[in-house]
């Protein structure tokens, strides 16, 4: 069974900075995509950032330049370091693992970021 456990939000100013961490537990293959989600209230969960075992990236336009994913595969751990927050990006951030070897997709409980004006 896989866990996945976030750690890191909380409340900041816009234009301030937060960093997410999420840690893996479990049985997963070297092989996986891990990442960010996040959802706002009303509107669906969209993606923020991924990163490859590879260490290849992938990033939402809205968020391009002012956030960073990152890993550490021997801790299984992904981090998400935000930086020139916008009250735009207030939202439950999830972590998510998709294993590719069972093609498995898992789920953070989700962090609430609140960025105030």
């Amino acid at each position: 069974q896989v866990q996945l456990v976030e750690s890191g939000g909380g409340l900041v100013q816009a234009g301030g900075s937060l960093e997410l961490s999420c840690a893996a537990s479990g049985n997963i293959f070297s092989r996986n995509t891990m990442g960010w989600y996040r959802q706002a209230p009303g509107k669906q969960r969209e993606l923020v950032g991924t990163i490859t075992s590879g260490a290849n990236t992938n990033y939402a336009d809205s968020v391009k330049g002012r956030f960073t994913v990152s890993r550490d595969n021997a801790k299984k751990v992904v981090y998400l370091q935000m930086n020139s927050l916008k009250p735009e990006d207030t939202a439950v951030y999830y972590c998510n693992l998709q294993d590719w070897r069972t093609l498995g997709n898992y789920w953070g409980e989700g962090t609430q970021v609140t960025v105030t004006s």
